[in-house]
């Protein structure tokens, strides 16, 4: 019995050695299956992630493109009327009509003109008498002042200056006084 025993006990150990050896190795392969799955995952993720950015890309720019080609839309919009009413003006004065009339109507289509661009955010700074402030105008030359009070401040306008919502687009050209 014993030694029977003994050869069937070492029968045992061995299978469950190869069965335990087998078992690691299956767990190896498997472990190393996954890790190449969780690689190709994360590469189909990297993938999806930089074809999402490249196609963002691509549509912001096409937006931007479009948004300058259309910037202007909405004054031109707004500015149309003025213009047929200066067609109208125009057609009136080859009428030979009087000067007066003709004068009122140029009048209506300046004021309306002037309330659009205001409309939108465009305003006339007032310069004249104004200490020089070269934030907002363009010396264009000094002469001696008329009076003492306008040293150093502008004497006449040459071009108005305008802002757009609070920002200068056009300096005002002025004459300093010193």
């Amino acid at each position: 019995m014993s030694e029977e025993t003994k050869e069937q006990e070492d029968n045992v150990d061995n299978t469950t050695n190869e069965t335990t050896q087998d078992t690691e190795k299956e767990t190896v392969e498997v472990q190393e299956q996954t890790a190449e799955e969780k690689i190709a995952e994360l590469n189909d993720k990297y993938l999806r992630l930089y074809s999402e950015f490249d196609n963002y890309r691509k549509r912001t720019s096409k937006e931007r493109i479009e948004l300058f080609k259309t910037a202007g839309q909405d004054i031109l919009t707004d500015l149309l009327p003025v213009m047929d009413d200066f067609e109208r003006a125009l057609q009136n004065m080859d009428k030979k009509g009087d000067v007066k009339t003709i004068r009122k109507g140029v009048d209506l289509v300046f004021n309306k003109f002037k309330s659009t661009l205001e409309n939108k955010g465009l305003k006339h700074f007032k310069s004249f008498e104004q200490p020089f402030d070269p934030e907002i105008h363009e010396a264009i030359t000094k002469i001696p002042a008329p009076n003492k009070n306008l040293v150093g401040k502008v004497v006449d306008e040459v071009e108005k200056g305008y802002m757009l919502n609070e920002k200068v687009i056009r300096y005002a050209k002025v004459v300093v006084g010193q």
